[in-house]
């Protein structure tokens, strides 16, 4: 089991900051606002010769128990449960706060390792910030700059001291590469998106099997793009938690702005996407914009229909998101649709299957003799048209990688290819190949016959 490390303290002590600096990368939204974090994210971290994973938490908030400062606070009570030590950050320059005072008591009382952090100690400003923490009975602080990477030797001296010894993490690391070694692969990374409050959170933690990510009625709760690695049936899984992405012409905090940016990176980055529905306002104009971003990005999509057991006419519901699907989304016939409820877990185990599935006709590939015996007659029986008094002549085609599929058609006249053909011949895949439900991308080339002389 990993090294792990908490990162904890009160709203705005620069903790989102601290993390990007150990992971090496900016994984987590950083502003100035307070209480931007709110699902706990987890990262592998290295410092000098120490690897380990870290946590960013949410900030440590009193509030009334049905808040969604509460509900954040037990999220950052969780991380702390599971970490190896915690790093209680307090912000110098302020000052220690009645707050950090109030949590650091808390966390005494859990019985975890802490080691104190005083962050933002970048010149003299916070100097007297930096004395006050002696007092906070946590042993001496450990005064560094997370925006500026100041501190980190010492740091790295703090949290060497809690972590295992050099043998045991040699053996863990063997034990581990061992294990990656069995993988078949990488993990399939599934992305799940749509608009806000339509049951994106609700429905990982019930895939997951625990209340992993932060939920309640409040729309837009999420903000990060939460990573969760994750095994199906032996598969490794890479889960994806992303914002609810409204209208651009609504995105007006600069909050939102990150969030949503968080979002289509995780799309470019996934292998299948699912794109949750609301089961009583099902695909939206927002919402075929999201299948239509996922489709240009060449991604896998799945449509997931959550909260179907309120919806009181089933049969028309399906019908009615099937005809808009075949109307809008004519370039990709076949999109898999999985009705559930998230919140009973009724249908939910119908998700995976459908997303493997999908995932499979994606890395589809193709071998070049199977294609041109397909295309052969396909072209006999409807050539392509004369361009200029001219038949536009295919010589052949060849499937040049997967993930979505890509073929190049190698042809005369290239560049006068009519769309109306190229769609003929991807529909003609789809049902030859079986390749339903995937973006297929087509490529033309020129392709010269060298005994009949120029002919483009």
């Amino acid at each position: 089991m990993s090294f792990r490390v908490a990162i904890v303290g009160r709203p705005n002590v620069g903790k989102s900051t601290l993390f990007n600096r150990l992971a090496g990368r900016k994984m987590a939204i950083v502003d100035d606002t307070p209480g931007v974090t709110r699902d706990r994210r987890e990262a592998e971290a290295h410092l000098g010769d120490l690897d380990f994973t870290v946590i960013d938490t949410a900030g440590l908030e009193e509030a009334a128990p049905k808040a969604l400062e509460t509900r954040m606070r037990r999220q950052t009570e969780k991380a702390v449960e599971e970490a190896d030590v915690a790093l209680f950050l307090v912000d110098a320059r302020a000052g220690v706060t009645p707050l950090d005072r109030h949590f650091a008591a808390w966390l005494r009382a859990t019985g975890k390792p802490v080691i104190l952090v005083a962050n933002k100690c970048e010149g003299r400003a916070g100097q007297d910030g930096l004395a006050e923490a002696f007092a906070l009975g946590l042993g001496d602080p450990v005064p560094v700059s997370a925006e500026h990477g100041e501190g980190l030797a010492d740091l790295f001296d703090a949290v060497r001291q809690h972590a295992p010894a050099p043998e045991a993490r040699d053996e863990d690391a063997t034990d581990a590469d061992e294990g990656d070694e069995s993988e078949d692969g990488k993990p399939l990374q599934l992305a799940i998106i749509g608009r806000p409050n339509v049951g994106k959170s609700t429905l990982i933690n019930r895939l997951l099997g625990e209340d992993r990510m932060l939920t309640g009625p409040e729309a837009g709760i999420t903000r990060d793009a939460i990573a969760i690695d994750w095994r199906w049936k032996d598969k490794p899984i890479r889960l994806i938690d992303t914002a609810g992405m409204r209208r651009k012409a609504n995105v007006v905090e600069k909050i939102e702005y990150m969030s949503v940016g968080e979002t289509l990176r995780a799309v470019r980055f996934a292998d299948v996407v699912v794109l949750v529905l609301d089961g009583e306002m099902m695909l939206e104009k927002q919402d075929l914009a999201l299948a239509r971003m996922v489709v240009e990005e060449g991604r896998a999509l799945v449509i997931g229909v959550n909260k179907w057991d309120a919806v009181k006419d089933k049969k028309q519901a399906v019908q009615k998101l099937s005809d808009r699907l075949e109307s809008s989304l004519a370039q990709i016939r076949g999109i898999p649709i999985v009705v559930f409820s998230a919140a009973t877990g009724q249908g939910v185990d119908r998700l995976m299957p459908t997303v493997m599935k999908t995932a499979g006709v994606w890395n589809t590939r193709i071998s070049t003799g199977a294609l041109n015996r397909w295309l052969t007659p396909v072209v006999e029986d409807h050539p392509p048209p004369l361009n200029k008094g001219r038949r536009i002549k295919i010589r052949y085609m060849t499937q040049v990688k997967a993930r979505p599929p890509t073929f190049a058609i190698f042809a005369s006249q290239p560049s006068a290819m009519p769309e109306s053909y190229l769609r003929y011949l991807i529909n003609g895949l789809r049902q030859r190949f079986g390749l339903e439900g995937v973006p297929i991308r087509m490529i033309m080339k020129a392709q010269k016959n060298p005994y009949a002389g120029n002919e483009d």
